[in-house]
């Protein structure tokens, strides 16, 4: 009998909060899992470990989106950051968990997270050429990412969730005022990621 091995292409984001000492945790922790449930069942696609690292099995087109969102949402809270490593590839082993599931994604997050130094997201495939240009796109979008303040980042979330919305829709949503929904999109640098973002999906 031949048995076939099946593979199926996706994404991992393994990740881990970055200061996370600085924060009382059942602060954070909560507002990380009611971020992480939208995309799926936990431990089947994500489970949190080790106190302050995770992992998410993601679509690979929804990766950036959804690693951008992650740090958006732990940027709202002002001493701690989120430090994340997308990996893509195939999965040759689905387990009940997604720390125990296996293939070339899950390797390739792995490898990549644990290079992550000066950089706070990076993303690693098995193409060398589409992580150089995108890696470097990355790290320019993190000069502004990396500096959000708590309010820049609730804005860029609402805005990036809610694309349907105008401004003074989401001002009315988040109880503010239309001109600190304009200045705080500009200072979260809206325009540039929301095109960095729409560039990686096209490139898969």
């Amino acid at each position: 009998m031949i048995i076939i091995e099946v593979k199926t292409m996706t994404s991992i984001i393994t990740g881990d909060i970055i200061n996370s000492r600085a924060s009382t945790p059942k602060v954070w922790i909560d507002v990380l899992k009611s971020e992480l449930i939208k995309y799926g069942k936990e431990p089947e696609q994500w489970e949190i470990y080790r106190g302050d690292s995770f992992q998410l099995e993601i679509p690979p087109k929804e990766a950036l989106k959804t690693a951008i969102l992650l740090k958006a949402t732990i940027k709202q809270f002002k001493t701690i950051d989120v430090r994340m490593a997308i990996g893509y590839g195939d999965k040759t082993y689905q387990s009940k968990s997604i720390t125990e599931s296996n293939g070339s994604a899950f390797v390739n997050s792995g490898e990549c997270f644990e290079n992550l130094k000066k950089t706070t997201l990076a993303i690693k495939s098995n193409s060398i050429n589409f992580d150089k240009q995108i890696n470097l796109m990355i790290e320019l979008a993190l000069l502004t990412m990396d500096n959000w303040t708590p309010t820049a980042s609730t804005i860029f979330k609402a805005a990036i969730e809610y694309p349907e919305k105008k401004q003074n829709e989401l001002a009315k949503m988040l109880n503010k005022e239309q001109s600190n929904i304009s200045e705080g999109l500009k200072r979260a640098g809206y325009d540039e990621i929301y095109k960095l973002i729409q560039f990686y999906e096209t490139q898969l």
